[in-house]
């Protein structure tokens, strides 16, 4: 998603000939078809011929397509289409269709010289889920915050005994069926988090807010009741005056500053880790690209961690004996043939396979290796040096590997003890 948002964003039309619509969950296609009717009408009355006739094959196009679809996906619609201009100045029709892979709650149409690919960039940046739980005395409501979509994912509500004056000799009763009626509902709401925040045993969100306008949530954050891996997940515990769905609405609010810096904290917990065992000398640690495909094909990456924005391709080539040999090299190496070319193998660009992004290669590959695959940026300070000291590629090893004396260990199995011309009996 990444790479077609670079590559939207890169792309640039002669005239308003691109055309970006988007649809969001739950409206209805027959509404963006009649509005793509009317704007065919209005296309028509542009007075430049070059520029009407553009419009309206693009409008046509996006017409076409959308009658594939007979209702929205459940994530919202995306359609580009237009006419962009290539490297070399001539003209190309693209046209792009696709679900989201998450909702995208933006209805947007466009025809302009470029393709509008900000709703999509949003959901990329914003990626992370968390969970709010919003808890007082008249009910509890779950959700699910990503990005800028928001889901409820269950609430119920609650009658509580009040306190009161009355009850005389029976006032010690009264208080003691209160406690109990509040301690039972602190176990709903604990025995509901874990079935809505915990899956296969993990927790599916990356951060918990507990919000109320009472001490429920405080009585809750400090409960036995409540999963401990769920309360080390808690990032927040915010006041609010309401409850249920406006409760909601304001604890994001109040919450935002919080959510912003789990992933930041998260990625500096994590290089940091990479950086001690850099200091503690363990050997449980890889960084450049030949090593750390080494260390991937031996299964020893555990945490697998690349710099998002890395910009390293991945040719395969072939030389004489036509056998195929794999180069890594940036896009502005690649265009030096030089580069490309060693006269003692024999490496020719005109043999190479379409080359592929090793950023991509690693996002499709990283399972096969039994690795976890985690992206950084380089907004940290741990990051930066990440970036800058170690090339952005590296890893964290299930076991020590000495990488330096692995190369040397593997030239000295071709030629250890099984010479026939120089054995003996006595070597026997």
């Amino acid at each position: 998603m990444k790479k077609l948002v670079k590559n939207l964003n890169a792309a640039r039309g002669n005239g308003t000939s691109m055309i970006s619509l988007i649809v969001k969950p739950g409206a209805a296609i027959s509404d963006s078809a009649a509005m793509l009717t009317h704007e065919y009408g209005t296309a028509s009355n542009i007075k430049s011929r070059v520029n009407r006739l553009s419009v309206l094959s693009a409008i046509t196009s996006a017409q076409a397509r959308l009658k594939l679809y007979h209702k929205v996906p459940p994530n919202g619609l995306v359609l580009y289409v237009g006419t962009v201009l290539t490297d070399e100045g001539k003209e190309r029709k693209v046209t792009y269709d696709f679900e989201p892979h998450r909702p995208i709650n933006t209805s947007l149409y466009r025809c302009d010289n470029k393709f509008q690919t900000e709703a999509l960039s949003e959901l990329l940046d914003s990626d992370t889920k968390f969970g709010f739980i919003i808890m007082d005395g008249s009910g509890t409501l779950f959700g699910t915050l990503s990005g800028n979509s928001r889901t409820i994912l269950h609430k119920f509500t609650v009658d509580l005994p009040k306190k009161h004056g009355r009850g005389g000799q029976s006032a010690l009763r009264f208080s003691r069926l209160r406690m109990e009626a509040r301690h039972n509902y602190v176990r709903k709401v604990a025995e509901h988090s874990v079935q809505h925040f915990i899956t296969d045993d993990k927790v599916n969100v990356q951060g918990i807010v507990l919000a109320g306008s009472a001490d429920f949530k405080s009585e809750l954050n400090l409960s036995d009741l409540f999963d401990p891996r769920l309360v080390a997940k808690v990032v927040n515990i915010v006041d609010v005056s309401y409850g249920g769905e406006n409760g909601f609405n304001q604890a994001i609010d109040l919450a935002a500053d919080s959510l912003a810096n789990v992933k930041f904290v998260q990625e500096k917990k994590l290089i940091q880790k990479f950086f001690d065992e850099i200091a503690l000398d363990t050997g449980k640690f890889v960084f450049g690209i030949e090593d750390t495909l080494k260390g991937l094909d031996m299964g020893a990456v555990e945490t697998l961690i690349v710099w998002e924005n890395l910009e390293t391709m991945r040719y395969v080539l072939k030389n004489a004996a036509n056998e195929e040999i794999v180069v890594f090299a940036d896009k502005d190496q690649a265009k030096d043939r030089e580069k490309f070319m060693d006269k003692s193998t024999g490496l020719e660009m005109e043999n190479a396979q379409e080359p592929q992004s090793l950023l991509e290669w690693f996002t499709e590959r990283y399972k096969d290796f039994g690795a976890t695959l985690e992206f950084v940026t380089n907004r940290s300070q741990e990051g930066a040096q990440y970036q800058k000291g170690f090339g952005g590629i590296g890893g964290i090893l299930r076991y020590r590997v000495d990488f330096a004396n692995l190369a040397a260990l593997d030239e000295d199995e071709e030629d250890e003890f099984y010479d026939s011309d120089h054995s003996s009996d006595s070597d026997i």
